[in-house]
């Protein structure tokens, strides 16, 4: 399977140039003031516009095969064999109230014993914490997530773990014993079911809408008789929320 570059940035790169050629022009026929500005902004987007296409059209090939990888970005150019790669993860890091959009899939890359892979070793795998090298951010490619997932698996075996997979299915049952008096049995499966819903969901604002009310929840969650256990519904819906995301840049994921 061949995967190819997102053309969503050279799309954008192409209106900057114009745009920021616009703003030059409008500078050019003002005062001193506006002249100044108009070539300083002006330039700087100009200058992002460039950024763009030169990224667009750098060389890139990610090709999934039974032999392996075969990579070209800025740091490789090379066939990675399977023997090379002890495992690959892909991860969705959570979504960051101070970002724009969902964070993009990342493809990790732990070599194996005794691999060449001379380029360093960035990023910690979500499994088990071991040195890992970024390979791929799935937002630069225009195949689906799950299409790229499919591809590994079906090439990479063993090898290839999709981490959001593990995350979807801690949540996949929950089973809490009923008390005396507990919290209304509808409303929390209702709840759980929504949050399980935003986690196969790649919509920013829809993970941090089910992480606000599960939080409200745990806080309003109506009592009743004969009821879901108020301790594992609590621990559970913590663990919920903190799957759906994080609210402070840089706060690290719990659970």
């Amino acid at each position: 399977m061949d995967l190819h570059r997102s053309r969503i940035g050279c799309v954008i790169a192409f209106v900057l140039l114009p745009f920021g050629l616009c703003m030059v022009l409008f500078g050019l026929g003002g005062s001193t003031l506006r002249l100044i500005g108009g070539l300083i902004l002006g330039g700087l987007v100009m200058l992002a516009g460039v950024a763009g296409v030169v990224e667009a059209v750098r060389p890139f090939r990610f090709h999934i095969s039974l032999e392996g990888l075969t990579v070209r970005t800025a740091e490789l150019n090379r066939l990675l064999p399977w023997a090379e790669i002890d495992h690959l993860v892909l991860y969705q890091p959570p979504p960051v109230l101070a970002g724009k959009r969902m964070p993009s899939p990342l493809l990790l890359l732990v070599p194996a014993p005794g691999s060449t892979l001379d380029v360093p070793l960035t990023h910690r795998s979500p499994l088990d914490d071991r040195p890992c090298l970024l390979l791929l951010e799935l937002h630069d490619v225009r195949e689906k997530t799950d299409q790229v997932a499919d591809a590994l698996a079906r090439y990479g075996g063993s090898r290839f773990t999709d981490h959001r997979q593990l995350v979807r299915q801690r949540f996949d049952s929950a089973r809490f014993p009923v008390e005396a008096r507990g919290y209304d049995r509808a409303a929390v499966d209702a709840l759980v079911q929504k949050g399980r819903e935003a986690l196969r969901s790649e919509d920013f604002l829809g993970r941090l809408g089910a992480k606000a009310e599960v939080e409200l929840a745990l806080v309003e969650l109506p009592l009743v008789a004969h009821g879901y256990d108020r301790v594992r519904g609590d621990a559970f819906l913590r663990d919920l929320s903190a799957a759906l995301g994080r609210f402070e840049e840089g706060e690290e994921e719990s659970g």
